[in-house]
């Protein structure tokens, strides 16, 4: 599993007023998500455990010493055969979908779960179904260290630029006008996640208002 070369010396052409996206991803997922998990034991580590869109958003703006940095010492796939580790805890970076939320679920009910605490964060927002069934799992809720909302579901690629990662974008909303569920998917999707580069740079609210004139 692969990390950018991330640079937090990075500078943006001298436009000070201006934060890059990238720094702004970094700063937000090895501050806000990873280091919110810290504890009063600073020497307890954590598996960090990701599913395919979210390793992608990691890899655009951490190193993996970046990682390490934070008190991860292990990098997990969601979805690959994992050994239990019931004395650490474990950081759930995740799309909120249903598979996600029923692999989780299955981590780490029942009288053994792979790890002793779960933290859950999600890279856009999740529905409140999923929600509910969580809370609904009596013998997962008292393991859920956090659950929350990252809203970071981009990808920076330059000082002031990012991707939504939708590469057949164009032949799913020009291509077959008869298939409204590819449409409808792609423009859902593509929404979701330039509303999280809203979100990172903090200024849903002041566009909001404008939205809806």
């Amino acid at each position: 599993m692969s990390f950018s070369d991330s640079d937090s010396s990075s500078n943006n052409g001298g436009a000070s007023d201006y934060k890059i996206f990238r720094q702004t991803s970094r700063d937000r997922l090895l501050h806000e998500m990873l280091g919110s998990t810290k504890t009063g034991d600073s020497k307890s580590w954590k598996v960090l455990i990701m599913d395919k869109v979210t390793v992608k958003v990691m890899s655009h703006s951490c190193k993996m010493a970046d990682i390490t940095d934070q008190g991860i010492s292990l990098v997990e796939d969601l979805f690959r055969r994992r050994e239990p580790l019931p004395s650490m805890d474990a950081i759930y970076f995740i799309q909120p979908l249903k598979e996600n939320v029923v692999m989780f679920l299955s981590d780490m009910s029942g009288r053994e779960p792979l790890y002793r605490k779960a933290f859950v964060f999600f890279s856009s927002p999740i529905p409140k179904e999923f929600v509910n069934h969580i809370k609904s799992d009596t013998s997962v809720l008292p393991r859920i260290g956090a659950l929350r909302e990252m809203n970071l579901e981009y990808f920076p690629i330059e000082s002031q630029a990012f991707i939504t990662d939708h590469e057949r974008a164009l032949e799913d909303l020009f291509g077959d006008v008869e298939n409204s569920r590819k449409f409808n998917a792609c423009l859902s999707s593509m929404a979701t996640r330039i509303a999280t580069v809203f979100a990172s740079l903090k200024c849903l609210a002041e566009i909001s208002p404008k939205l809806r004139r």
